[in-house]
Protein backbone atom coordinates (compact mmCIF):
# COMPACT_ATOMS: atom_id res chain seq x y z
CA UNK A 1 0.00 0.00 0.00
CA UNK A 2 1.18 3.50 -0.87
CA UNK A 3 0.42 6.12 1.76
CA UNK A 4 -0.50 9.72 0.94
CA UNK A 5 1.61 12.22 2.86
CA UNK A 6 0.59 15.09 0.57
CA UNK A 7 -2.90 15.19 2.09
CA UNK A 8 -3.74 18.50 3.75
CA UNK A 9 -5.53 17.98 7.08
CA UNK A 10 -6.99 20.91 9.00
CA UNK A 11 -6.11 20.42 12.68
CA UNK A 12 -7.45 23.74 13.93
CA UNK A 13 -10.23 23.43 16.46
CA UNK A 14 -9.24 19.89 17.47
CA UNK A 15 -7.31 20.93 20.57
CA UNK A 16 -4.03 20.39 18.76
CA UNK A 17 -1.27 22.21 20.66
CA UNK A 18 0.51 22.91 17.37
CA UNK A 19 -2.38 24.97 16.00
CA UNK A 20 -4.73 25.96 18.78
CA UNK A 21 -2.03 27.41 21.04
CA UNK A 22 -0.61 29.81 18.44
CA UNK A 23 -2.30 32.88 19.92
CA UNK A 24 -1.01 32.07 23.40
CA UNK A 25 2.49 31.02 22.35
CA UNK A 26 3.19 33.42 19.47
CA UNK A 27 0.71 36.25 19.94
CA UNK A 28 -1.21 35.61 16.75
CA UNK A 29 -3.27 32.72 15.34
CA UNK A 30 -2.57 33.21 11.62
CA UNK A 31 0.79 31.41 11.47
CA UNK A 32 1.85 28.27 9.63
CA UNK A 33 2.68 25.95 12.55
CA UNK A 34 6.04 24.24 12.09
CA UNK A 35 7.13 23.98 15.69
CA UNK A 36 6.03 21.35 18.25
CA UNK A 37 7.36 17.91 17.33
CA UNK A 38 4.36 16.03 16.04
CA UNK A 39 3.44 15.40 12.41
CA UNK A 40 0.72 16.80 10.20
CA UNK A 41 0.38 13.42 8.48
CA UNK A 42 -2.64 11.28 9.25
CA UNK A 43 -1.99 8.70 11.94
CA UNK A 44 -1.75 5.37 10.06
CA UNK A 45 -5.12 3.81 9.31
CA UNK A 46 -4.21 0.47 10.91
CA UNK A 47 -3.66 2.26 14.23
CA UNK A 48 -6.89 4.22 13.87
CA UNK A 49 -8.75 1.01 12.98
CA UNK A 50 -7.39 -0.78 16.05
CA UNK A 51 -8.48 2.09 18.27
CA UNK A 52 -11.88 2.34 16.57
CA UNK A 53 -12.50 -1.37 17.11
CA UNK A 54 -11.94 -0.95 20.85
CA UNK A 55 -14.05 2.22 20.98
CA UNK A 56 -16.98 0.28 19.55
CA UNK A 57 -17.15 -1.62 22.84
CA UNK A 58 -19.32 0.53 25.14
CA UNK A 59 -17.37 0.05 28.39
CA UNK A 60 -14.12 1.87 29.12
CA UNK A 61 -13.10 0.44 32.46
CA UNK A 62 -9.76 -0.38 34.04
CA UNK A 63 -7.32 -2.00 31.67
CA UNK A 64 -4.40 -4.44 31.80
CA UNK A 65 -1.32 -4.72 29.62
CA UNK A 66 -1.91 -7.36 26.89
CA UNK A 67 0.22 -10.47 27.24
CA UNK A 68 1.87 -9.89 23.86
CA UNK A 69 2.79 -6.26 24.59
CA UNK A 70 6.31 -6.54 26.00
CA UNK A 71 7.39 -9.38 23.67
CA UNK A 72 6.29 -7.18 20.74
CA UNK A 73 8.27 -4.17 22.00
CA UNK A 74 11.27 -6.43 22.68
CA UNK A 75 11.16 -7.85 19.14
CA UNK A 76 10.81 -4.40 17.56
CA UNK A 77 13.91 -3.15 19.40
CA UNK A 78 15.90 -6.25 18.43
CA UNK A 79 14.86 -6.06 14.78
CA UNK A 80 15.54 -2.34 14.38
CA UNK A 81 18.49 -1.70 16.68
CA UNK A 82 20.10 -5.05 17.37
CA UNK A 83 19.65 -4.60 21.12
CA UNK A 84 18.49 -7.70 22.97
CA UNK A 85 16.42 -6.53 25.92
CA UNK A 86 14.44 -8.62 28.38
CA UNK A 87 10.76 -8.12 29.08
CA UNK A 88 11.33 -7.68 32.80
CA UNK A 89 13.68 -4.76 32.08
CA UNK A 90 10.74 -2.71 30.80
CA UNK A 91 7.80 -0.82 32.21
CA UNK A 92 5.20 1.66 31.02
CA UNK A 93 5.77 5.31 31.92
CA UNK A 94 3.29 8.19 31.45
CA UNK A 95 5.45 10.12 28.98
CA UNK A 96 9.18 10.66 28.51
CA UNK A 97 9.41 14.14 30.01
CA UNK A 98 7.30 12.88 32.89
CA UNK A 99 9.67 9.93 33.13
CA UNK A 100 12.61 12.30 33.42
CA UNK A 101 10.85 14.15 36.23
CA UNK A 102 10.07 10.89 38.01
CA UNK A 103 13.67 9.70 37.66
CA UNK A 104 14.99 13.01 38.97
CA UNK A 105 12.81 12.69 42.06
CA UNK A 106 13.76 9.06 42.60
CA UNK A 107 17.53 9.22 42.02
CA UNK A 108 18.67 12.83 42.58
CA UNK A 109 18.58 14.31 46.06
CA UNK A 110 17.53 17.95 46.44
CA UNK A 111 21.13 19.07 46.95
CA UNK A 112 22.46 17.07 43.95
CA UNK A 113 22.84 18.08 40.32
CA UNK A 114 21.82 17.08 36.80
CA UNK A 115 24.07 17.50 33.73
CA UNK A 116 22.70 18.44 30.30
CA UNK A 117 24.44 19.09 26.96
CA UNK A 118 23.07 22.20 25.24
CA UNK A 119 21.85 23.07 22.73
CA UNK A 120 19.32 20.45 23.75
CA UNK A 121 15.62 19.78 24.23
CA UNK A 122 14.50 22.40 26.74
CA UNK A 123 12.62 20.11 29.21
CA UNK A 124 16.02 18.59 30.03
CA UNK A 125 16.70 21.90 31.77
CA UNK A 126 13.21 22.89 32.87
CA UNK A 127 12.22 19.57 34.45
CA UNK A 128 15.14 19.23 36.90
CA UNK A 129 15.00 22.94 37.70
CA UNK A 130 11.26 22.76 38.27
CA UNK A 131 11.92 19.96 40.74
CA UNK A 132 14.44 22.05 42.65
CA UNK A 133 17.62 20.44 41.29
CA UNK A 134 20.61 22.40 40.03
CA UNK A 135 21.40 21.94 36.35
CA UNK A 136 25.04 21.79 35.20
CA UNK A 137 25.82 22.68 31.59
CA UNK A 138 28.22 20.67 29.42
CA UNK A 139 27.79 22.40 26.04
CA UNK A 140 28.35 20.49 22.83
CA UNK A 141 31.15 21.64 20.52
CA UNK A 142 29.99 22.97 17.16
CA UNK A 143 32.00 21.44 14.32
CA UNK A 144 32.99 23.21 11.08
CA UNK A 145 30.30 21.26 9.19
CA UNK A 146 27.58 22.44 11.59
CA UNK A 147 27.28 19.15 13.49
CA UNK A 148 28.18 18.78 17.16
CA UNK A 149 30.54 16.73 19.29
CA UNK A 150 30.60 16.05 23.01
CA UNK A 151 33.10 18.05 25.03
CA UNK A 152 34.64 15.52 27.40
CA UNK A 153 37.28 17.93 28.68
CA UNK A 154 34.57 20.32 29.81
CA UNK A 155 32.53 17.44 31.21
CA UNK A 156 35.44 16.45 33.44
CA UNK A 157 35.65 20.05 34.69
CA UNK A 158 31.96 20.60 35.48
CA UNK A 159 31.03 17.15 36.84
CA UNK A 160 31.69 17.43 40.55
CA UNK A 161 30.79 14.96 43.31
CA UNK A 162 27.26 16.37 43.51
CA UNK A 163 26.43 15.46 39.89
CA UNK A 164 24.18 12.43 40.04
CA UNK A 165 22.50 12.33 36.61
CA UNK A 166 23.21 13.17 32.96
CA UNK A 167 20.30 13.46 30.52
CA UNK A 168 21.30 12.36 27.02
CA UNK A 169 19.39 13.19 23.85
CA UNK A 170 19.92 10.17 21.57
CA UNK A 171 19.23 10.86 18.73
CA UNK A 172 19.92 14.49 19.47
CA UNK A 173 17.19 17.11 19.50
CA UNK A 174 17.39 19.75 17.99
CA UNK A 175 20.40 18.89 15.80
CA UNK A 176 19.18 15.45 14.68
CA UNK A 177 22.48 13.68 15.40
CA UNK A 178 22.88 9.92 15.73
CA UNK A 179 25.72 9.48 18.21
CA UNK A 180 28.46 7.00 17.23
CA UNK A 181 29.28 4.01 19.40
CA UNK A 182 32.69 5.26 20.48
CA UNK A 183 31.27 8.55 21.78
CA UNK A 184 28.58 6.67 23.69
CA UNK A 185 31.11 4.21 25.15
CA UNK A 186 33.32 7.10 26.27
CA UNK A 187 30.36 8.82 27.90
CA UNK A 188 29.33 5.58 29.60
CA UNK A 189 32.82 5.03 31.00
CA UNK A 190 32.96 8.58 32.32
CA UNK A 191 29.55 8.37 34.00
CA UNK A 192 29.94 4.84 35.35
CA UNK A 193 33.28 5.68 36.95
CA UNK A 194 31.73 8.66 38.75
CA UNK A 195 28.42 7.16 39.81
CA UNK A 196 26.41 9.30 37.37
CA UNK A 197 23.14 7.84 36.10
CA UNK A 198 22.50 8.41 32.37
CA UNK A 199 18.91 8.99 31.28
CA UNK A 200 18.88 8.33 27.54
CA UNK A 201 15.90 9.87 25.75
CA UNK A 202 15.60 7.77 22.59
CA UNK A 203 12.17 8.85 21.39
CA UNK A 204 13.47 9.55 17.85
CA UNK A 205 15.28 6.18 17.65
CA UNK A 206 13.09 4.77 14.87
CA UNK A 207 13.56 7.83 12.64
CA UNK A 208 17.16 7.51 11.44
CA UNK A 209 17.58 9.03 7.98
CA UNK A 210 19.83 8.79 4.92
CA UNK A 211 21.31 5.43 5.91
CA UNK A 212 22.31 6.52 9.41
CA UNK A 213 21.78 4.11 12.29
CA UNK A 214 20.54 4.75 15.80
CA UNK A 215 22.66 3.09 18.48
CA UNK A 216 20.94 2.56 21.84
CA UNK A 217 23.13 3.97 24.60
CA UNK A 218 22.77 0.93 26.85
CA UNK A 219 23.84 -1.41 24.03
CA UNK A 220 27.39 -0.10 23.56
CA UNK A 221 29.01 -1.65 26.65
CA UNK A 222 28.25 -3.34 29.93
CA UNK A 223 29.16 -0.08 31.67
CA UNK A 224 26.50 1.70 29.61
CA UNK A 225 23.89 -0.93 30.40
CA UNK A 226 24.60 -0.79 34.11
CA UNK A 227 24.57 3.01 34.52
CA UNK A 228 21.53 3.95 32.44
CA UNK A 229 17.80 4.17 32.01
CA UNK A 230 16.47 4.32 28.45
CA UNK A 231 13.19 5.98 27.56
CA UNK A 232 11.43 5.20 24.29
CA UNK A 233 8.02 5.39 22.61
CA UNK A 234 6.32 4.91 19.23
CA UNK A 235 4.71 8.34 19.57
CA UNK A 236 7.01 10.43 17.34
CA UNK A 237 7.40 7.80 14.63
CA UNK A 238 3.69 7.00 14.28
CA UNK A 239 2.20 10.39 15.24
CA UNK A 240 0.40 9.24 18.38
CA UNK A 241 1.91 11.59 20.98
CA UNK A 242 -1.51 12.31 22.47
CA UNK A 243 -2.02 8.63 23.32
CA UNK A 244 1.03 8.53 25.64
CA UNK A 245 2.64 5.15 25.05
CA UNK A 246 6.13 5.55 26.52
CA UNK A 247 8.30 2.93 28.17
CA UNK A 248 11.46 2.64 30.27
CA UNK A 249 14.21 0.04 29.86
CA UNK A 250 16.59 -0.67 32.76
CA UNK A 251 19.06 -3.58 32.44
CA UNK A 252 20.50 -2.96 35.93
CA UNK A 253 18.43 -4.84 38.51
CA UNK A 254 19.46 -2.54 41.35
CA UNK A 255 18.24 0.52 39.45
CA UNK A 256 15.04 -1.31 38.49
CA UNK A 257 14.39 -2.24 42.08
CA UNK A 258 14.69 1.40 43.12
CA UNK A 259 12.62 2.91 40.31
CA UNK A 260 9.91 0.42 39.35
CA UNK A 261 8.45 -0.22 42.83
CA UNK A 262 8.37 3.55 43.33
CA UNK A 263 6.42 3.94 40.08
CA UNK A 264 4.11 1.10 41.07
CA UNK A 265 3.47 2.51 44.54
CA UNK A 266 2.26 5.73 42.92
CA UNK A 267 0.38 3.88 40.13
CA UNK A 268 2.52 5.60 37.51
CA UNK A 269 3.27 2.43 35.53
CA UNK A 270 -0.31 1.62 34.50
CA UNK A 271 -1.04 2.24 30.81
CA UNK A 272 -3.95 4.23 29.53
CA UNK A 273 -6.63 2.20 27.76
CA UNK A 274 -5.43 3.09 24.26
CA UNK A 275 -1.63 3.02 24.71
CA UNK A 276 -1.07 -0.74 24.28
CA UNK A 277 -3.59 -0.94 21.45
CA UNK A 278 -1.85 1.79 19.47
CA UNK A 279 1.64 0.47 20.20
CA UNK A 280 0.85 -3.09 19.12
CA UNK A 281 -0.66 -1.78 15.89
CA UNK A 282 2.39 0.43 15.29
CA UNK A 283 5.01 -2.24 15.97
CA UNK A 284 3.72 -4.47 13.19
CA UNK A 285 4.52 -5.31 9.56
CA UNK A 286 2.09 -2.61 8.48
CA UNK A 287 3.80 -0.21 10.84
CA UNK A 288 7.19 -0.97 9.36
CA UNK A 289 5.97 -0.27 5.81
CA UNK A 290 4.33 3.01 6.86
CA UNK A 291 7.48 4.02 8.76
CA UNK A 292 9.69 3.48 5.71
CA UNK A 293 7.42 5.48 3.43
CA UNK A 294 7.08 8.29 5.98
CA UNK A 295 10.86 8.56 6.42
CA UNK A 296 11.36 8.66 2.66
CA UNK A 297 8.86 11.51 2.41
CA UNK A 298 10.51 13.38 5.29
CA UNK A 299 13.87 13.02 3.56
CA UNK A 300 12.30 14.65 0.50
CA UNK A 301 11.10 17.57 2.62
CA UNK A 302 14.55 17.97 4.17
CA UNK A 303 16.17 17.87 0.73
CA UNK A 304 13.74 20.55 -0.44
CA UNK A 305 14.60 22.87 2.47
CA UNK A 306 18.34 22.40 2.00
CA UNK A 307 18.17 22.91 -1.78
CA UNK A 308 15.90 25.95 -1.40
CA UNK A 309 18.27 27.60 1.04
CA UNK A 310 21.30 26.82 -1.12
CA UNK A 311 19.64 28.34 -4.19
CA UNK A 312 17.56 31.16 -2.72
CA UNK A 313 18.59 31.74 0.91
CA UNK A 314 22.31 30.98 1.20
CA UNK A 315 22.45 33.12 4.34
CA UNK A 316 20.33 30.45 6.12
CA UNK A 317 22.18 27.17 6.59
CA UNK A 318 20.08 24.10 7.49
CA UNK A 319 21.82 21.20 9.21
CA UNK A 320 20.80 17.96 7.51
CA UNK A 321 19.45 15.77 10.33
CA UNK A 322 20.66 12.20 10.67
CA UNK A 323 17.41 11.34 12.49
CA UNK A 324 13.97 12.90 13.12
CA UNK A 325 11.88 15.39 11.16
CA UNK A 326 13.48 18.43 12.83
CA UNK A 327 15.83 20.74 10.93
CA UNK A 328 18.21 23.02 12.84
CA UNK A 329 18.42 26.30 10.91
CA UNK A 330 21.57 28.38 11.35
CA UNK A 331 20.37 31.94 10.79
CA UNK A 332 23.40 33.72 12.24
CA UNK A 333 24.33 35.00 8.82
CA UNK A 334 21.34 37.35 8.93
CA UNK A 335 23.08 39.38 11.62
CA UNK A 336 19.93 39.75 13.70
CA UNK A 337 19.49 39.66 17.45
CA UNK A 338 17.42 36.74 18.70
CA UNK A 339 14.30 38.90 19.28
CA UNK A 340 14.71 40.31 15.76
CA UNK A 341 15.10 36.79 14.36
CA UNK A 342 11.94 35.57 16.09
CA UNK A 343 10.09 38.67 14.89
CA UNK A 344 11.22 37.95 11.32
CA UNK A 345 9.78 34.45 11.39
CA UNK A 346 6.59 35.25 13.30
CA UNK A 347 5.52 38.71 12.17
CA UNK A 348 7.17 38.98 8.76
CA UNK A 349 7.17 35.41 7.40
CA UNK A 350 4.15 34.35 9.50
CA UNK A 351 5.78 31.09 10.48
CA UNK A 352 5.75 29.45 13.91
CA UNK A 353 9.09 27.72 14.53
CA UNK A 354 10.85 26.96 17.79
CA UNK A 355 13.11 29.76 19.00
CA UNK A 356 16.63 28.33 19.06
CA UNK A 357 17.42 30.07 22.33
CA UNK A 358 14.98 27.82 24.20
CA UNK A 359 17.51 25.01 23.68
CA UNK A 360 20.17 27.03 25.52
CA UNK A 361 22.28 30.09 24.81
CA UNK A 362 24.14 27.93 22.28
CA UNK A 363 20.95 28.11 20.20
CA UNK A 364 21.07 31.89 19.77
CA UNK A 365 20.95 32.62 16.05
CA UNK A 366 19.13 29.37 15.30
CA UNK A 367 15.52 28.30 14.73
CA UNK A 368 14.13 24.74 14.76
CA UNK A 369 11.94 23.78 11.81
CA UNK A 370 9.55 20.81 11.84
CA UNK A 371 9.25 19.46 8.29
CA UNK A 372 6.73 16.69 9.03
CA UNK A 373 4.04 18.36 6.93
CA UNK A 374 2.82 17.95 3.35
CA UNK A 375 5.38 19.13 0.80
CA UNK A 376 3.14 21.96 -0.32
CA UNK A 377 3.16 23.40 3.20
CA UNK A 378 6.95 23.29 3.39
CA UNK A 379 7.28 24.87 -0.06
CA UNK A 380 4.94 27.71 0.86
CA UNK A 381 6.72 28.23 4.19
CA UNK A 382 10.12 28.56 2.54
CA UNK A 383 8.72 31.03 0.00
CA UNK A 384 7.25 33.11 2.82
CA UNK A 385 10.60 33.08 4.61
CA UNK A 386 12.45 34.14 1.47
CA UNK A 387 10.01 37.00 0.88
CA UNK A 388 10.40 38.18 4.48
CA UNK A 389 14.21 38.09 4.32
CA UNK A 390 14.14 39.99 1.03
CA UNK A 391 12.47 42.89 2.87
CA UNK A 392 15.28 43.23 5.44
Amino acid sequence: MTYNFDQLINRRGTGALKCDALQVRYGRPDLTPLWVADMDFATPDFIVDALRKRIEHPIFGYTIMPEEYWPTVKQWIADHHGWQVECDWMTYIPGIVKGIGLAVNCFVKPDEKVIIQPPVYHPFRLTPQGNGREVVFNPLIEQPDGTYAMDFDNLAQVADEKCRMLILSNPHNPAGLTWDAETLRRLAHFCASRGILVISDEIHCDMALYGHKHIPFASVSDEAAQCSITFGAPSKTFNIAGIVSSYAIIPNAELRNRFYPWLSANELNDPTLFAPIATLAAFSKEGEEWRKQMLHYVEGNIDYVIDFCANHLPVVKPLRPQASFLVWLDCRGLGLTQPQLVDLFVNKAKLALNDGQMFGKEGIGFMRLNVASPRSVIEQAMQQLAAAIAQL
